[in-house]
């Protein structure tokens, strides 16, 4: 039997990743797709006025927007991303996520792996 590395979603389908996950009044919603020591892989989906507050990573993460805008700090600067747009969030800067009005994204985070 083949062992799956991502959960959560339908293989072999052509799926619409922002429909994946639901807004929720007063909440930020997340489904992980994969989680190891090397990649972690999960969806957001953030209520207006929502937030993840400053803290850092040990992974590079790429954050894309998938509907709506979202405010996303770096270190002490601010950047607005909209549905369509990418970001790097560097490893061990501290980073935050707010959502100036309901924000999906798909955030992407790799790991630094021993040599």
């Amino acid at each position: 039997m083949q062992k799956n590395y991502i959960k959560n979603i339908d293989f072999s389908t052509a799926l619409n990743l922002a429909e994946l996950v639901t807004y929720q009044q007063g909440q930020v919603v997340s489904k992980t797709l994969a989680q190891n020591p090397a990649v972690s892989l999960t969806l957001f989906a953030f209520d207006q006025g929502e937030e993840i507050s400053s803290h850092e990573s040990n992974g590079d993460a790429m954050v894309t927007a998938l509907d709506g805008e979202g405010e996303i700090t770096i270190g002490s600067e601010k950047h607005v991303l909209k549905a369509g747009q990418t970001i790097i969030m560097p490893a061990k800067v501290p980073h935050a996520v707010y959502a100036s009005q309901p924000f999906k994204m798909f955030l992407t985070v790799v790991f630094p792996q021993p040599e």
